[in-house]
């Protein structure tokens, strides 16, 4: 087996495949390392159970937890109160896909870049008491390139929309037009219109047409939370990973868990320790080493690879790694569309489950309303359908009002009224999950994994300001429901973190006492050490990561190349 390479890549999703695909055509030899198993299209099916209450696809968390840090109320002073519960325990677990594309496997796609002023947070809006704000060490003009390269390597499908909030783009549409859509589209798009607001086609990394080896979406409606068993999905390993494989120059190692970097006295890694399959510990040296195992493992990694340079982890002599997680703040809520309140051409358009409603709202992604103190950043909202998962509707009425669990006939007619009276919408809030000094990844000093390495301890503190910018979105958002026709419309807004959308706590910048990278997102400390998923974000903007994600590692591909003397080939 092969023990030396060009470059070393821990992890496989949307940070990790972009390097190993870019780097393996420019001729050199690359190894990814990956935690998990390699999953392929046949793996990957409609089982309600496999996908989310036997965790096929994610740790299993009697042998790999978290420990996570939450308030519990305030102490007398006023100040919080925390509590430590293992994810064994709470359910309450970072782990959102482990296996070869990582967690770019279950995403649904929704797929916005940042804009202009999401690089200019603390300029354009000034300082905010309690978060750690600052702008971003490059702009919009050095990432757009790379989003546009995403657009086609990864595969977008959309529509460009004049708007007042749009960023520039050097392309003037997406390479692909845009999925099937349900009628929801025309009645959301004619009210927003009505309501003088800017209706959205929202861009998807689902593929409307066949690629390759990828089918286009065939439109089963389980999208968010499953793997794609048609590759019609953008997720790293469909799009970018499996070509890699093919020309020859990239190794993809499933089931390697990396246990730690080694480095040497001048400080510089030399090598990566993992378990095999078996559990038998390997070693493996190259010249370039990427770390992109999502925030919270790649915190964990650096902060356990201790060495003689290092003694208080790999690239922390500011002792920033692990801190300014952040996640994305902001909610969710919903609409019924009751049939009985609709004519039966309305109803029938209602009915299907498969096409997008693909649309989104960003008219309050900078919010000037005295009601939140003048000028604030704000966010996106998305709208999509209910997820068709039986067993997560019936999860809704497992207890009754009484508190006592719902059960045969009773469960039964409601589940039956769920799927044949009514048609839910659903939005989603995104804004600014503001970085603060209670919200970070440490290691815990009791619990351990299978392998006997020391667990991430996540704490898992948000800002106030989150809570009243997504409240106030969200509001919105209810209204446009309203004025659409739906009933009971409600919404939830709270503090609790989205595992599956995490960034930060590696933050990039140009002072290496206040950041872990540099501007190319090389350790300040460590010449030959990168770092490529969303943990070099020092803020999050108002949309979802992963297409950001992607172009900045496309970006970063780049800078390696250049570091390496060039292109080989």
């Amino acid at each position: 087996m092969k023990k030396e390479f060009d470059v070393c890549i821990v992890g496989s999703g949307a940070g990790g495949s972009p390097v190993a695909l870019a780097l393996s055509e420019a001729g050199y030899e690359v190894l990814v390392l990956e935690k998990g198993p390699w999953f392929t299209e046949k793996d990957f099916y409609k089982d309600e159970l496999a996908c989310c209450y036997k965790r096929a696809y994610k740790s299993d968390l009697k042998e790999e937890k978290h420990v996570v840090e939450s308030i519990d109320g305030k102490d007398k002073d006023g100040k919080p109160r925390w509590t430590a519960d293992s994810s064994e325990e709470d359910g309450q677990d970072f782990w959102n896909g482990n296996c070869v594309g990582g967690s770019s496997n279950f995403m649904s796609g929704f797929f916005w870049r940042m804009k202009p002023v999401d690089f200019r947070l603390r300029s354009e809006f000034g300082p905010i008491k309690g978060a750690n704000v600052v702008d971003w060490p490059i702009d919009y003009d050095a990432l757009e390139p790379y989003y546009a390269k995403t657009e086609t390597e990864v595969g977008i499908s959309g529509r460009v929309v004049k708007h007042p909030h749009a960023e520039p783009r050097s392309t003037s549409d997406f390479p692909f037009p845009p999925t099937w859509e349900h009628a929801f589209a025309k009645r959301f798009d004619k009210t927003c219109q009505a309501m003088n607001l800017h209706p959205l086609p929202m861009p998807r990394a689902v593929l409307s047409k066949p690629v390759g080896p990828r089918r286009s979406c065939e439109y089963s409606g389980y999208c968010g939370n499953y793997g794609c068993s048609t590759g019609a999905k953008g997720s790293a390993r469909a799009a970018l990973l499996d070509r890699a494989v093919k020309n020859g120059k990239c190794t993809v190692r499933a089931n390697a868990k990396v246990h730690r970097l080694v480095s040497d006295r001048q400080g510089r890694v030399v090598a990566a320790e993992y378990f095999d399959r078996q559990g038998a510990r390997q070693r493996v040296r190259a010249k370039i080493f990427v770390v992109a195992c999502q925030a919270v493992e790649t915190a964990r990694l650096l902060l356990f690879s201790r060495g003689p340079k290092h003694p208080d982890g790999l690239a922390n002599s500011s002792g920033q790694v692990g801190r300014n997680l952040i996640f994305s703040a902001g909610g969710s809520g919903t609409g019924d569309f009751v049939y009985k309140n609709f004519t039966p051409q309305q109803v029938e358009s209602f009915k299907p489950i498969g096409p997008f409603v693909n649309r989104g709202l960003q008219d309050w992604y900078v919010i000037n309303d005295k009601k939140l103190g003048g000028r604030v950043k704000g966010g996106t909202v998305d709208f999509v359908l209910s997820h068709p998962n039986a067993l997560g509707r019936a999860h809704l009425y497992k207890t009754g009002d009484d508190d006592k669990l719902v059960w045969g006939s009773k469960l039964k007619s409601l589940l039956v009224s769920e799927f044949r009276d009514a048609q839910y919408l659903n939005f989603e809030v995104f804004c600014d999950w503001l970085p603060n000094d209670n919200c970070f990844v440490s290691l815990d000093t009791k619990v351990k994994d299978k392998w006997g390495d020391p667990v991430a301890r996540v704490r898992v503190g948000y800002h106030e300001h989150d809570l009243k910018v997504a409240n106030y979105i969200a509001g919105q958002a209810k209204t446009v429901l309203r004025r659409m026709g739906a009933s009971n419309v409600r919404a939830n807004i709270n503090g609790v973190p989205p595992s599956n959308l995490m960034a930060g706590g590696c933050r990039f910048g140009t002072d290496p006492k206040t950041s872990v990278l540099n501007p190319d997102c090389r350790a300040h400390d460590v010449d030959n050490l990168y770092v490529t998923d969303g943990s070099f974000m020092p803020t999050g903007g108002s949309v979802t990561y992963t297409w950001t994600i992607y172009a900045n590692s496309f970006r970063v591909a780049d800078r390696i190349i250049a570091h390496l003397g060039g292109k080989k080939r």
